[in-house]
């Protein structure tokens, strides 16, 4: 159960709402409770993360083409919907047709996308790879979807003690399922239910994503205070397609 006390704060500069704050923990699991308290909503590390990584590659985000698959419904997202006139957001319906307007955002499967080739300059995925049951087939649809120099700036877990990713459930062309491991769920921000884990990535993730496809792959992992970047899992994943 979480504290009503506050186990952790310190003073430093959130990357996503621009300010100078307070970071504040009422649990030690940092991942999830680390807060910005500037922020509308709060923000969480990997999420500050992800900022960051977006503001000191691509600076000028607001003059790009974006598309987010599955936004949350605050940080990140919300500031890029505000700020650029450019940016998509899709989640995935299984009952809706793809490409369909729907509830403010556009249903879209990442793993067989109706984007035209070369549409965007960026895509976003924030904890969303780790839940599709065909990664390969996502990541080259990202690729396809991107133009040349474009860049897939995401998130997702990778676990410290696994040399090589686990699959943890498949999914049959009959749309049955098969776990392949305990029944693991994260939040959805689109249903109460929860998203089914698929996968456990290890520090074989970067090796996977070239072997997919062509991107050149960065993995970038955060010790820092002064952006509130302290906790589990707040690696960044930067795949650029090359010129």
């Amino acid at each position: 159960m979480q504290s009503t006390d506050v186990v952790a704060r310190w003073a430093g500069f959130c990357p996503i709402c621009s300010q100078q704050t307070f970071f504040s923990a009422r649990d030690a699991w940092f991942r999830d409770y680390l807060l910005c308290e500037t922020c509308d909503g709060g923000s969480i590390p990997r999420e500050r993360a992800l900022m960051l990584a977006i503001n000191q590659l691509l600076p000028h985000w607001v003059e790009l083409d974006i598309h987010e698959s599955s936004p949350a419904p605050r940080g990140v997202s919300k500031i890029l919907a505000a700020h650029a006139p450019r940016y998509v957001a899709s989640n995935f319906w299984p009952d809706i047709p793809s490409g369909t307007p729907y509830l403010g955002t556009r249903c879209e499967n990442l793993e067989a996308q109706t984007f035209s080739s070369e549409s965007f300059d960026l895509v976003i995925t924030q904890d969303v790879m780790e839940h599709v049951f065909d990664p390969q087939a996502a990541y080259q649809e990202i690729f396809r979807t991107l133009r040349a120099g474009g860049y897939h700036i995401h998130t997702t877990p990778i676990y410290k003690e696994l040399v090589q990713t686990e699959q943890r459930a498949t999914l049959g062309q009959d749309g049955k399922i098969t776990h392949l491991a305990e029944a693991e769920f994260h939040g959805n921000p689109i249903s109460g239910e929860g998203s089914l884990v698929t996968f456990h990535y290890g520090y074989d993730l970067a090796e996977l994503i070239t072997r997919w496809t062509q991107f050149d792959v960065e993995i970038r992992r955060f010790a820092d205070r002064t952006h509130g970047i302290v906790a589990e899992f707040s690696e960044v994943i930067i795949c650029v397609k090359p010129d």
